[in-house]
């Protein structure tokens, strides 16, 4: 069965996995020629890159765990390490769009405020309640096997 725009070579799949993972996390992959293949056409693999950033997580957590951490600290560790693989490019985005949507009166001044580097206090709060969130997420699970699955969803 052939798929519209779906790879049907191992090759192309195993390209498109790697652009994604380069593009959604800073994990230090070899140097692959992307060239010919876009991000777009690649994008059916980016759910392999989230799972990898999960199972990160999950290890963290697990690793914490493991050596007695309160489920609290492990899930601040798992959330860190998320963070870490992902160089934050999401919470960037959340900001960003917070600080426009907060402080932008018209379109143009939306976007234009999505374009500052700075961060502002809608950006910073938004930030926040959703890094406050996760974590309380992550360390409310009455099972560690369910936060460790929870991550890697």
């Amino acid at each position: 069965m052939k798929l519209k725009n779906f790879p049907l070579s191992l090759r192309q799949v195993l390209d498109d996995i790697a652009l994604c993972l380069v593009f959604f996390t800073r994990l230090p992959l070899p140097v692959f020629d992307f060239r010919g293949r876009s991000l777009a056409a690649a994008i059916w693999a980016a759910p392999v890159a989230g799972l990898a950033v999960g199972l990160i997580g999950a290890v963290v957590y697990a690793t914490a765990e493991r050596f007695g951490l309160a489920m609290g600290p492990a899930a601040a560790l798992a959330l860190a390490a998320t963070l870490l693989t992902t160089g934050c490019l999401h919470e960037d985005g959340l900001s960003d769009v917070a600080d426009g949507f907060g402080g932008g009166k018209s379109r143009g001044g939306k976007l234009e405020i999505m374009r500052d580097s700075r961060i502002g206090a809608y950006g910073a709060s938004a930030l926040a309640l959703s890094l406050l969130i996760r974590w309380s997420a992550i360390s409310e699970f009455a099972d560690p096997t369910q936060a460790l699955l929870a991550l890697i969803a």
